[in-house]
This record gives structure tokens, C-alpha cells and sequence, in this order.
């Protein structure tokens, strides 16, 4: 919800403010520039990437919309009281655990692993290997939108171009005001194409990148919590380890969880 107000707002912006100059709304939509625009950058961008590639591109826009929040404070809780659990009546008795639909696949996998006894480097790498080829997939995703961000531009300056020729090819059949309104809308092709960039694709890019720096970091919170269970390590030993992936705000909403947990 917050990337669609996101860019209602910067596409909103950009009209109200040319509207405040004098202009008129209706002067920025030309459909001719947005179909050179829009239609060469999706064109090129397809030829860059192979069809595999492509066909994610409806789900990582859904990521990148409708991501969920990572919480690092509750995933610290919560296996803080699974090292309790482990502790107390041995590892097997987690398998409840993992039969929750709530947990993480790649949280369950990692616990399957431990309560099926597979040694804790074939754990590790395993579960690294995995985070590294998902990380790789949001990559790629990313890379579309970063590659859709610098076509653009030079769409659009293509788009200004071919107008400019069509009205200089009609230079002496136009009268003046003519004239400059239809080199006004030739450059409409290149605000269409620097625009789309910085408002739509360069921004979906970096989201993705870092959403994808959000999950890597929780998914190494995971391996080494699941580890540091796997091996024994005492809880509260476990959740001063883990406070090292939190920043100041997320170590509070720890305290306080902590403290809901204790009561």
C-alpha cells in the first residue's frame, strides 16, 4: 500500500506542480509518447532478460507490493522459548513446532534438518546455499526494473526526436503558435521516459534490493539461531548472540516482548 500512495504521490506532484506553472493537466498525456515510451522500454528490457526471468515479473511486483514486514525481536522470542523447550524435554520434542503452519518454510526446514539429527555444517550449508539462491532470484528481479530505468531515458529522448523531425518536416506549413506547441509536445516523449525512470522503475529496483537485504538478514538470524539450538546453547546466551542483528528500535520492541513473555 505504501509504494502505490508512493508513487500516486510522485506522479501527483509532478502534475499539481505543472499546473501551479500555468500549464494545462491535459498537455502531459499524449498517447503517441507513451506508446513509443512505454512500449520500447518494455521491448528492450524483454530482449535483455530470458523468458524465464520474465514471466516472475508479475510476482515480484506482488513482493514488492504487498512484501511482509520482517519482525527480528519476535523471531529472537520465539526461539529463545524453543531453546527452553529443547532444553528441557530434548530436540525431538519440536516437532510440534515445525507442524505449525505459521512458521517460515525456511525456518521448518532448518528445524526439520536438526530433529532428524543431519550434522550442523550440513545445516549451515544447506540452509546458506538456499538463502543464497533466493537472494539471487530477488536479484534478478531487481535487475529487470534497474535495466527498465535506464532504457526509458533514451526512449524518451528517441521519442523527442522523431517529434522534432515531424515538425521541422512541416516547418513551413506552421504558423508560429503551431509551432510551439508542437515541439512542446515532442518533449512530452522525454518526460514520459525521465520520469518513468526515477518515479517508477529506479525506485521498484531499489525497493527490491532492499527487501531483499531485509530477508537476508533474517534468514541468517535463522541459521544461527537454529544452530545455536541444535547445539545446546543456553537461551538467554542465545538471545544476547541474536541482538546483534537488531538496530536500537527493534532491541526496545525486544525488551518489551520479552517482558510480555515473563509475565
Amino acid at each position: 500500500m505504501l509504494g502505490i500512495i508512493a508513487i500516486v504521490l510522485g506522479l501527483a506532484s509532478l502534475a499539481v506542480s505543472f499546473v501551479l506553472d500555468g500549464g494545462h493537466v491535459t498537455a502531459l498525456f499524449k498517447y503517441t509518447a507513451a506508446i513509443m515510451v512505454f512500449g520500447g522500454t518494455i521491448s528492450a528490457t524483454m530482449l535483455s532478460f530470458p523468458i524465464d526471468t520474465l514471466k516472475k515479473t508479475g510476482k515480484i511486483i506482488r513482493v514488492a507490493f504487498l512484501s511482509k514486514k520482517s519482525d527480528l525481536p519476535e523471531l529472537i522470542v520465539f526461539f529463545r522459548e524453543l531453546a527452553y523447550k529443547t532444553r528441557k524435554s530434548g530436540i525431538l520434542s519440536i516437532e510440534g513446532e515445525i507442524a505449525e503452519a505459521k512458521i517460515d518454510p525456511f525456518m521448518k526446514k532448518g528445524l526439520q534438518m536438526v530433529v532428524d539429527g543431519i550434522e550442523p555444517q550440513a545445516v549451515r550449508s544447506i540452509l546458506e546455499l538456499e538463502a543464497e539462491m533466493t537472494s539471487e532470484r530477488h536479484q534478478e528481479g531487481a535487475a529487470i526494473f534497474e535495466a527498465a530505468g535506464g532504457y526509458a531515458p533514451t526512449m524518451g529522448i528517441i521519442g523527442t526526436v522523431t517529434g522534432l523531425v515531424h515538425v521541422l518536416g512541416g516547418l513551413g506549413n506552421n504558423s508560429p503558435d503551431q509551432l510551439g506547441v508542437s515541439i512542446a509536445t515532442a518533449f512530452i516523449a522525454t518526460l514520459y521516459g525521465v520520469g518513468s525512470a526515477n518515479l517508477l522503475w529506479l525506485p521498484l529496483s531499489e525497493k527490491l534490493k532492499n527487501l531483499d537485504k531485509v530477508e537476508a538478514s533474517e534468514k541468517s538470524l535463522i541459521i544461527e539461531a537454529i544452530l545455536y539450538i541444535q547445539e545446546g546453547v543456553n537461551p538467554n546466551t542465545i538471545t544476547e548472540k541474536l541482538k546483534g542483528f537488531l538496530n536500537k528500535e527493534e532491541l526496545l520492541r525486544l525488551h518489551e516482548l520479552s517482558k510480555k513473555v515473563e509475565a
